[in-house]
Order: structure tokens, then sequence, then C-alpha cells
């Protein structure tokens, strides 16, 4: 009986191995987006200059070539630009944010934009935050 549980304690550590083994070739195929940032602060600006616009750079981290297949924006005040290119492994990119606060009510806010590539995570999220203040009151009755 003891034998048998010695070769089946044996076995599993062998199959834990190999399992592990696969799953690190495995990630070995993907591109990997590292950004040098997941968040930008655009700070304080006023409603009289309520649009702001920022870069995320990233570097492609992994062992295959990067495809960014869309990216999308948590609303319609903010727009975002990419490379359409395949990125090799080891190159950068980068991707424009711009966040237009027009019309919009004074005050904090945090945006997220999400990023669809061919990575094995197929989205990730970097986000967008300020506070617009109100436009002084001479502006305003102008």
């Amino acid at each position: 009986m003891k034998q048998i549980l010695k070769r089946m304690v044996m076995l599993s550590m062998v199959f834990v191995t190999l399992m592990a083994m696969a799953q690190e070739a495995e990630a070995k195929k993907y591109p990997e987006l590292k950004f040098e940032k997941t968040t930008i602060d655009f700070g304080t600006f006023s409603q009289d200059n309520p649009v702001q616009t920022c870069v995320f750079k990233f570097t492609n981290v992994g062992k295959a070539k990067l495809v960014i297949n869309y990216v999308h924006t948590a609303c319609g005040c903010t727009v975002a630009e990419y490379p359409k290119d395949v990125i090799s492994p080891g190159a950068s990119g980068e991707i424009k944010v711009t966040y237009d606060g027009t019309g919009k009510m004074p005050g904090k806010f945090k945006k997220y934009v999400q990023i669809f590539s061919n990575c094995k995570d197929e989205m990730c999220r970097v986000f967008i935050q300020g506070d617009m203040t109100a436009m002084p009151k001479e502006d305003v009755e102008k």
C-alpha cells in the first residue's frame, strides 16, 4: 500500500511539473503590453480649457508580434488614437487619449480606456483622471 501511495505522489509531482512547463511555453507564444503608466492624471484644469490630451507609452515585452485590434473609451467625451501596424517584440508604441469636457459639469472624473489585442489577456485598461473646475464668473457673464 505504501508503495502505491509513493508512486501516486511521484506521478502527481511529475504531472504538476509538466503542466507548469507547458504553461510557460504557451506564455512565450504571446505578445505582452507593458505600459510606462496605467493612470494619467490631468490634475486640475478650468472649464474654459476643457480639452486635455495625454499619451500612454507602451512596449511589447512578449515574444510575439503585437496587434492592437481595437481601443474602446468609456464615453463619447474620450477619444483614443492607437497604432494600426504590427508591433514587434521589444518595440514601443503610443496610445493618444483626448478628453473633451465641453458641456460637462465641473468636477472630478476618472475614465477608462480598454485596449483589445492579441495578448494572452485580450483586454487591458488604462485610466485618465482629473478635476475640471468651473469657469471664472467674469467669463460666464460675457
